[in-house]
Order: C-alpha cells, then sequence, then structure tokens
C-alpha cells in the first residue's frame, strides 16, 4: 500500500505552500486540512480562540478519511493524540512530516500574510500545544529557516530516507 503523508505543524509554518509543492514533486495528491474545517471552526479561531479537542475531534477524523494512498494533506497535527486519530481513521500508512521553526521565524510568517483565519495572536498557544513526533511515529522534522524549493527538496530527500 502505498504512504499518505500529513505536513504538519504550528500556523506560519508553510503547511499548505510546502505541502503543494511537496504533492506536486511527488505526483500526489493534495488537500489542505483548512478546508476540511467546520464552519464554526473558522469563525472561532477568526475570533482568535484557540481550538479545543471537542472542537477537532471531528476534523480530525476528517482529516483521517481522506488520507489515501498518494495523498498529501496539510494539517497542524499537534498532539500525538490528533495524530493517532488520524492514523486510526487513515486508509494507508501516514508519514507526518513536521515543519519545525524558531518562534521570531514563525512570528514574522503570521504577521506578515494577508487574508488568513488564523490570526498570529494564536500562534503562542499553538506553540505551547505541539507536542513534536516521537521516534515510534513514523516521521521526519524539516527546518523551515530556507526557501521553499530547499525545504521541498529537503522533505523529499528525508521521506525517501525513511522509506528505506
Amino acid at each position: 500500500m502505498s504512504t499518505a503523508y500529513v505536513v504538519m505543524g504550528v500556523s506560519g509554518c508553510g503547511k499548505s505552500r510546502i505541502g503543494a509543492g511537496f504533492a506536486a514533486a511527488i505526483g500526489a495528491q493534495f488537500i489542505d486540512g483548512d478546508s476540511l474545517h467546520p464552519q464554526a471552526n473558522v469563525d472561532k479561531m477568526a475570533r482568535g480562540e484557540p481550538l479545543n479537542d471537542a472542537d477537532r475531534h471531528p476534523w480530525l477524523k476528517d482529516v483521517g478519511r481522506h488520507l489515501v494512498p498518494n495523498t498529501v494533506i496539510a494539517c497542524s497535527a499537534l498532539k500525538r493524540s490528533y495524530r493517532d486519530l488520524i492514523r486510526e481513521t487513515a486508509g494507508a500508512p501516514v508519514v507526518m512530516c513536521l515543519l519545525h521553526g524558531t518562534r521570531a521565524v514563525l512570528w514574522d510568517r503570521v504577521s506578515n500574510r494577508a487574508g488568513h483565519f488564523m490570526p498570529p495572536a494564536l500562534l503562542d498557544s499553538q506553540l505551547a500545544t505541539l507536542e513534536p513526533p516521537t521516534p515510534d511515529e513514523p516521521h521526519v522534522i524539516v527546518d523551515i529557516d530556507n526557501t521553499p524549493d530547499h525545504i521541498i527538496k529537503t522533505l523529499i530527500a528525508a521521506t525517501q530516507e525513511l522509506a528505506q
């Protein structure tokens, strides 16, 4: 069975852009997990309120249901329990691809993007929630302090190495 990938991390790490580029480079389908959020979640985040686990649960199950072979989904997947739920509902083995950056780099990115429902004020709550993948979870970690092309190439190399 082919692998599915979750490009994960906090707001501003580049999940959508890197996920789309990674998917295109490996010939996979790309889905932006933000598009799977129910409107109530979008409205809550737009008001500057962080989502709680009850808010996230149906969304995470939906993310998992969309993870079929040869698919890349951009999804924060901040906690181990969230990733476990995604894997339980996925239709393929899942590799988590954490886009990691310093708070300074992330803050600069979220503060300078337009048209996104997630306000910069929620970055710190996401950083506090983030539980990086553990050794028993198939995963790669890529530093985001570089160009998108370099990050995508690094992600491709890291996932190929993991598959060996």
